[in-house]
């Protein structure tokens, strides 16, 4: 018995170590949060393999005891045999209508998952938030003050919210470098509560602030959107170009034409406020007749206005430095600015209004580069649609805006991630099907058989895309992984029921025909089911549950997988045995044929 599964077990394994190949070489966060889960589920299948081979015949060898006379068949195996020993040969002696449904159901599966919605990870349901509060530069800091109290007290009278935090503007030494007109709130909320209502009151709060540039997320959100393009929104636009006039320009434009997208929320352009700056512009002729040299006025002038460190001060063990920097009125005031003396080296003086020109002039108040050229960030999120529906339409949107040469956006974000992940996926999953095509190749040693397990097995993803449609229609990275799973179980039951087949005619001498097959079926439903059911019965329990906090990577991965399971075993105890009735008797005769000239 351990001889007749053995080569079968093996090659199968083998066959779901590939088809898990391609997870392995995730990058970036799908990588993170997928490549565990399959070195798991790898390592399972690799351990299982050696007790199937090893550990069990010896157990079965020392445990089990003699069996003398008939062995009983056990009331359950009964009970499930009779039905199907029934429907079996109705759904056998029709191997074309067989085909036709597969090809039926396989187009109407393709139909269905074009209308799926896409999405990199699900939205996680955290009961910890934060809010940004951006507004305008130059906002002063108790003009924020006064609105993150007033947000705090709304905030803190929504039921279930826990607590309360806030800062307002960010350090230079700071891992996020940001002025005082920008806010971060944090609350935390009672897990007990209902987490949807609670999420619209805190929606509805923050929406009381129409003047700020605001959002609501989680926490785990906001860091996977932060990773991926530093900004945190689902979907962004990115405008290269060197001209940050033209940059704006066009990113308004860029804007107009994402807002009419059915589905685009929390549109925004990353704040690019022009502010007012000082500018010092020396005159060198001036400048020269002084014998005073560009680098000697701009030191003079950043003394006053930024400080220039002269020393430092002990007190104790801690350090201070010493910084020279002019008065408040020599550094806000214009003609104080230009009443500066500036040493010349003759050892006189000259005021800085006589070598340079000094004006306050509108001037952006950031500039962002990446690779050497000027960026700027168009957002937003998806609302009451999937986001790859939404993401795609805005892609579609913005190639309608022209660009000069020169300029060009680029997109980005979660969509645009999942995209290269699944793009990944399915490259490499070419090369794990042609390895997977090798394996059953070399345990069938018949093209024939090869190609009717390859062309059925994807049969078994049907009722995956069903369950996912009907779990709320969108495809997660998690839903990709369960296909991946359904893929290994049914190619797994396939191989085992095929080779059963071909032991039962070439060493038990059962001749082709109807009867091998129905009794070659019968044998193997109850394995069948059993790893159908222990699969389906541990994953059930997250699949009704729903999607609730803590379950959101886990709950379409159990849906699709025990959808999936349903349409494998149907392909499996259905399909496979009128297909092998098809084809299988001409394998059987170029066997022959190839024993006999071997004699």
């Amino acid at each position: 018995a351990s001889l007749e599964v053995r080569s079968a077990v093996v090659y199968a394994t083998v066959i779901i170590v590939l088809v898990f190949l391609p997870v392995f070489f995730l990058d970036g966060l799908p990588g993170a949060f997928f490549r565990p889960l399959a070195i798991g589920y790898v390592m399972a299948i690799l351990s299982s393999l050696v007790v199937a081979l090893i550990v069990t015949p010896a157990m079965c060898l020392l445990i089990l005891p003699s069996q003398r006379g008939s062995v009983k068949e056990p009331p359950l195996s009964r009970w499930l045999r009779a039905p199907y020993r029934m429907l079996l040969p109705w759904f056998v002696i029709r191997p074309k209508s067989a085909i036709s449904f597969l090809t039926v159901a396989l187009g109407l599966t393709l139909v269905l998952l074009n209308s799926l919605g896409q999405e990199l990870l699900p939205n996680f349901q955290e009961t910890d938030f934060l809010m940004h509060f951006v507004e305008k530069p130059g906002t002063s800091l108790e003009a924020m003050d006064r609105v993150t109290l007033l947000a705090s007290r709304d905030l803190r009278a929504i039921p279930g919210v826990l607590n309360f935090g806030s800062h307002i503007g960010r350090a230079q030494a700071a891992d996020e470098v940001v002025g005082p007109n920008f806010t971060e709130l944090w609350i935390s909320i009672d897990s007990e509560v209902d987490y949807n209502e609670t999420l619209n009151r805190i929606q509805s709060a923050v929406d009381g602030y129409p003047g700020l540039k605001r959002d609501v997320l989680t926490y785990l959100r906001e860091r996977v959107k932060e990773v991926l393009t530093g900004a945190s929104s689902s979907i962004v636009v990115r405008i290269y170009g060197s001209d940050i006039d033209v940059l704006r320009t066009k990113a308004k434009e860029v804007a107009a034409a994402m807002g009419v997208v059915e589905g685009v929320n929390n549109l925004k352009v990353e704040a690019n406020e022009l502010v007012p700056q000082i500018e010092v512009r020396l005159r060198p002729s001036a400048a020269e007749q002084f014998g005073l040299t560009p680098g000697q006025v701009r030191r003079a002038v950043t003394t006053v206005l930024r400080g220039t460190k002269v020393g430092e001060v002990y007190q104790g063990q801690m350090k201070q430095d010493v910084v020279v920097w002019g008065t408040e009125a020599s550094r806000t005031d214009l003609a104080s600015l230009g009443e500066i003396r500036i040493d010349t080296p003759t050892g006189g003086q000259v005021p800085l209004q006589d070598v340079a020109d000094i004006a306050i002039v509108p001037a952006p108040n950031e500039i962002k580069r990446e690779g050497g050229s000027r960026r700027i960030d168009v957002t937003c999120d998806a609302k009451d649609r999937d986001l790859g529906s939404v993401a795609r339409d805005v892609e579609a949107a913005v190639k309608e805006v022209p660009f000069d040469r020169g300029y060009h956006p680029e997109f980005l974000g979660e969509y645009a991630a999942r995209q290269a992940s699944q793009q990944r996926l399915f490259a490499l999953g070419g090369v794990s099907l042609i390895g997977i095509l090798l394996i059953l190749y070399i345990d069938f040693q018949s093209i024939r058989l090869t190609g009717m397990v390859s062309v059925t097995i994807p049969f078994a993803l049907i009722g995956g895309v069903v369950a996912a449609w009907m779990a709320g229609g969108v495809l997660s990275l998690g839903s990709l992984i369960g296909f991946v799973t359904v893929l290994g179980i049914a190619s797994r039951n396939g191989i085992m029921l095929i080779s059963h087949y071909r032991h039962l005619q070439q060493e038990e001498g059962v001749p082709f025909g109807l009867e091998l097959v129905i009794r070659g079926a019968e044998e193997r439903l109850i394995p069948i089911l059993m790893t159908v059911l222990t699969t389906a019965l541990a994953l059930l329990p997250l699949a009704i549950s729903g999607n609730k906090p803590g379950h959101e990577i886990e709950y379409p991965l159990a849906v699709v997988i025990v959808g999936g399971l349903v349409t494998s075993t149907f392909l499996n105890l259905f399909l496979l045995p009128p297909l092998y009735l098809l084809w299988g008797r001409t394998v059987l005769v170029k066997d022959d044929s190839i024993n006999g000239a071997a004699m």
